[in-house]
């Protein structure tokens, strides 16, 4: 039993690691927004199957990761960004939100369950969306000094719709790749965390 729980753990550890991974490659899928500093990535979409496939602790684990690897110097922020200025700056709490965005969209994920699509879209919108949004915008408005209505204006409303279709992507995927996994006969998400 004691060789399972950390065959386990190594296994949703190396999970991490690669989503961490994943997210940094997507966040060079980086379109600028005419008046806004905040562009348009892909690195939600990593957080949003981080915590789809890992569950909360897992996923949030993978996003600390990614931010670890960012303040270490590593080009992996948006359009290859690194360094905690990156993360003091107008675009910072986006990516502080992505910790607290993994583990709030992996509680919608059941272990040892097949996610339907409804509970995974809610999942990645209240964590990919919602859970990055706030400190975003917080973050954006305190750096700027923009008010509410224009840090909203600028940092929440042009990303909405593609945020949307990521969330959407990312439970189609998500929902296969549990289908994949259960049907071979692998360990679900997140097993290891009853250890």
């Amino acid at each position: 039993m004691a060789q399972t729980n950390s065959t386990g753990k190594t296994r949703q550890l190396v999970l991490a690691a690669l989503m961490a991974a994943v997210t940094s490659v997507l966040a060079y899928v980086r379109i600028p927004i005419p008046g806004s500093p905040v562009p348009i990535t892909g690195q939600t979409f990593g957080l949003m199957l981080a915590a789809l496939l890992l569950g909360p602790r897992f996923g949030a684990l993978s996003q600390a990761v990614y931010l670890l690897m960012g303040i270490a110097g590593l080009p992996v922020f948006a359009g290859g960004q690194a360094g905690l200025a990156v993360l003091a700056g107008p675009t910072g709490g986006y990516l502080w939100g992505h910790v607290i965005g993994a583990f709030v969209g992996g509680l919608w994920v059941r272990p040892g369950a097949r996610p339907t699509f409804l509970r995974a879209l809610a999942g990645a919108v209240t964590g990919g969306i919602a859970a990055v949004y706030v400190p975003g915008v917080l973050q954006l408005a305190w750096v700027t000094g923009m008010d509410w209505p224009a840090a909203i204006a600028a940092g929440a409303l042009p990303f909405l719709p593609g945020d949307f279709l990521k969330a959407a992507a990312a439970a189609a995927v998500a929902v296969r790749v549990a289908a994949a996994a259960l049907n071979l006969g692998l360990p679900a998400q997140e097993s290891a965390r009853r250890a």
